[in-house]
């Protein structure tokens, strides 16, 4: 049976319309018509019968298998312009009037942090991403969006699946790349006892890791992982969140920098480590707010260790129960805020209820950004510009840096 596409859903698959209803198929670009057979709504390997022009050869030769990957059958300049426009159209659902908006697209080879998972297998180990909907493991020797240092840890995370690997579970390893070297904080395989403890820490020292974790325990912590935010330097705790490639951090900070040019007393909400607080502390003050006790404590030491910054005051503090409120906010000329994917609905409710006159909003989610986006309009703000940074090629993943001001 044959479809044509008439867009793609925010996953990245093709849309189209049959007898059955919606279908989506995999690896498709709007416009063209393919053929296959539905299972469950969706079509996994379609035959393409009228290619579209923005269609590409996928570069990486695991592209089919692995999961990893969602675009690489589409041109540069189309995955640019189909992000732009996932932020679009999800301002224009909303009733929101789209202003100026630019791209930074991070290159190849650039992803400093990545999760692969590890396996036990008959004949040894198996390291790499997972196959797409599947728990299939698929390796990939040659990833064309890590960091070569992250690719060149793989055998690392080798040596450590046949050291602390169940039979029958996976470990999932969140490498990070810091100036000192590699971050490893392993999940998922079995608690440690005395032997595999020192066998651990044995690779560790050999493979010359920065610092090892394993289901939340230190194994090594031969040199602080460090960050550098700004003019301070951090070691975040093992997992937390660091933005994915040196690139995309970049282009959010300079925006967010540009963006509260002039404010004296500036609020970070979601601050986690100080991503944005520390580098915006080189012209304010600055007050962080953040969830997570150890990542305000890494933000606080990084702070307090930098030389020539202004103050910055920090909170540990649950802002989707206990949002900061408006009369707090009033103390402020800026405000940031950098959610998870659910967004900040309280926290944005309170914002409008203040006098604040400026805010950058950065998100993950362009649905819940856009909701909070028409919020912020009703309750008097501008949207004057967005960024939209594209730091996970070959994903569907975008995010957004807005500013706003009343």
């Amino acid at each position: 049976m044959t479809y044509t596409i008439d867009r793609l859903s925010l996953h990245a698959d093709g849309v189209a319309h049959g007898p059955e209803g919606t279908v989506h198929v995999a690896m498709a670009l709007p416009g063209e018509v393919v053929s296959g057979e539905p299972i469950a709504g969706r079509i996994a390997a379609p035959k393409i019968v009228t290619p579209s022009a923005d269609r590409v050869s996928a570069p990486c030769p695991h592209y089919r298998a692995c999961g990893g990957c969602v675009m690489q059958h589409a041109s540069d300049a189309f995955t640019a312009g189909w992000k732009v426009d996932v932020v679009r159209h999800a301002l224009s659902a909303r009733n929101v009037a789209v202003p100026e908006m630019t791209i930074a697209t991070s290159p190849l080879h650039s992803r400093r942090r990545a999760t692969l998972a590890g396996r036990r297998t008959k004949k040894g180990t198996l390291v790499g991403f997972h196959a797409r909907a599947s728990d299939t493991l698929v390796e990939v020797p040659g990833c064309l969006i890590l960091r070569p240092e992250l690719l060149a840890a793989i055998p690392i995370l080798h040596e450590a699946t046949a050291i602390g690997a169940s039979r029958k579970g996976e470990v999932a390893f969140a490498m990070s790349l810091s100036q000192n070297g590699l971050d490893i904080a392993a999940t998922g395989g079995k608690d440690t006892d005395p032997a595999q403890f020192e066998a651990l820490a044995d690779l560790a020292r050999r493979r010359d890791l920065a610092r090892l974790t394993w289901n939340g325990e230190v194994i090594a912590a031969r040199r602080a992982p460090l960050q550098s935010f700004g003019a301070a330097k951090v070691a975040p705790p093992p997992g937390a969140f660091l933005q994915a490639t040196a690139h995309g951090e970049a282009a959010l900070v300079a925006f967010v920098r540009e963006a509260v040019t002039g404010a004296s007393k500036v609020a970070d909400l979601f601050a986690g480590c100080g991503t944005f607080a520390l580098p915006l502390a080189e012209d304010a003050s600055v007050h962080a707010v953040e969830n997570a006790t150890a990542m305000i404590e890494a933000l606080d030491l990084g702070w307090r260790q930098a030389k020539g910054l202004h103050r910055v005051t920090s909170e540990v503090r649950d802002l989707f129960r206990r949002p900061l409120l408006s009369d707090e906010i009033d103390r402020y000329d800026a405000v940031v805020i950098d959610p998870p994917r659910a967004g900040a609905e309280a926290q944005v409710a309170q914002i409008c209820a203040s006098r604040l006159k400026r805010l950058v909003h950065v998100s993950c989610n362009p649905v819940t950004f856009a909701r909070e986006a028409a919020a912020l309009i009703d309750a008097g703000f501008t949207l004057d510009r967005i960024l939209v940074v594209d730091q996970f090629r070959f994903s569907a993943h975008v995010e957004v840096a807005a500013c706003f001001s009343r």
